[in-house]
């Protein structure tokens, strides 16, 4: 059996597992993974510690010992999900020292709630960095208009950074901007840009959700050619822009003082659309320098049947163009598109986080002692 894993690996693109739960960490799957399957990485989002702390297991002595405190429960929150990180920033420690810092990652996002607000973005990922205290870990902020100034404040303080809930070319370039504004502030502070790291998370298969709905309700011949194109192509002229920015003058300046790329990161990777093979989003975005972030099921997926045929995104640039053009010539504005999912992924990460608030609380009030 060919290893699909090992070569993805090979083509120079670093596997993240979309996932973590207490679990997880507890019962070796974690370790078994990195050892196994290639995994150097972990990202986390609101839905996913949502799902996790929702879901109880291994969670009781932790809310038990939080609820005798008395603590708040945003407090509660940050305590479980700051100590899940911690543990699995050690576990991949190894792979951060092998790598000099490069992978062994593990995310952990800023309070949704904050995504419209610059300040407190920046004042919850100072505290999230201090609060896990691990070298490999990157503070996850999205990619709204007030989180890119947040995004260039944070990058100048030193703490490295995963952008995250990018849909657009336009915005992706304004990320990388953001990225290199914050490392010439660093280097003006005096830091070491070559501790500094980043990736700019850029979501996949909600695009070709979004765009395939708006080609099913047209329902013509025309439309239905274009299914399942936007998400990849969208994706592959996102990396075209990233070897333009950093092949720039700019950017070679702040390399030559010892900063590292910020690297392109797959997200939403996991297939939606049964008509389209499960492995698609690997498969198709196979370029050097990026990360893919999957979920377990895609994971699997790819370690059973994934094709990995050598780099598909350089070359396909023209072709790219093409199909988002064919989209648009269809009265389907590209624009509009991008623009509503990133509003619906903000809205979709702070209904978790205020779901997970309620689960949190109910549990600390069933756990409290009793009084007297």
């Amino acid at each position: 059996m060919t290893d699909a894993l090992k070569r993805l690996t090979d083509e120079g693109v670093a596997i993240w597992l979309d996932d973590l739960s207490r679990k997880r960490i507890t019962s070796g799957n974690l370790a078994e993974l990195i050892d196994q399957q290639h995994v150097v990485g972990v990202t986390t989002n609101p839905s996913i510690f949502q799902k996790a702390i929702s879901g109880g297991d291994g969670y009781e002595q932790q809310l038990t010992e939080l609820a005798a405190r008395k603590v708040t429960v945003d407090e509660a929150i940050r305590m479980i999900t700051t100590a899940d990180v911690r543990d699995a920033a050690d576990i991949l420690r190894p792979v951060f020292d092998a790598t000099d810092g490069r992978d062994g990652r593990v995310s952990i996002e800023v309070d949704p709630r904050l995504a419209h607000h610059t300040a407190a973005t920046i004042a919850e990922a100072k505290q999230l960095a201090w609060l896990v205290d691990r070298p490999n870990t990157l503070i996850k902020i999205p990619a709204t208009k007030a989180g890119l100034p947040a995004i260039a404040e944070t990058i100048g303080h030193g703490i490295s950074v995963n952008v995250t809930l990018i849909f657009s070319l336009e915005r992706y370039r304004e990320v990388m901007d953001a990225y290199l504004t914050g490392l010439e502030k660093a280097r003006e502070r005096g830091l070491d840009l070559s501790k500094i790291h980043s990736v700019a998370s850029f979501f996949v298969s909600r695009v070709d959700t979004e765009i395939d709905k708006r080609i099913d309700a047209l329902g013509t011949d025309a439309a239905k050619a274009a299914r399942g194109k936007a998400g990849l192509a969208n994706a592959r002229l996102a990396y075209e822009a990233y070897e333009e920015v950093f092949s720039s003058d700019r950017w070679t300046a702040l390399e030559r003082d010892g900063a590292n790329r910020q690297r392109p990161l797959w997200a939403s990777t996991g297939v939606k659309d049964k008509a389209y093979k499960d492995t698609l989003y690997v498969d198709e975005l196979v370029a050097p320098g990026t990360v893919n972030t999957m979920p377990e099921g895609t994971l699997e997926a790819t370690a059973d049947h994934g094709v990995i045929t050598g780099d598909t995104v350089r070359g396909t640039y023209e072709q790219s163009r093409a199909e988002l053009a064919a989209v648009e010539a269809l009265g389907i504005s590209y624009d509009e598109v991008v623009g509503l999912l990133e509003d619906e992924g903000v809205e979709k990460f702070e209904s978790a986080w205020i779901d997970l608030l309620a689960s949190t609380e109910a549990e600390l009030k069933r756990l409290a002692p009793s009084e007297g």
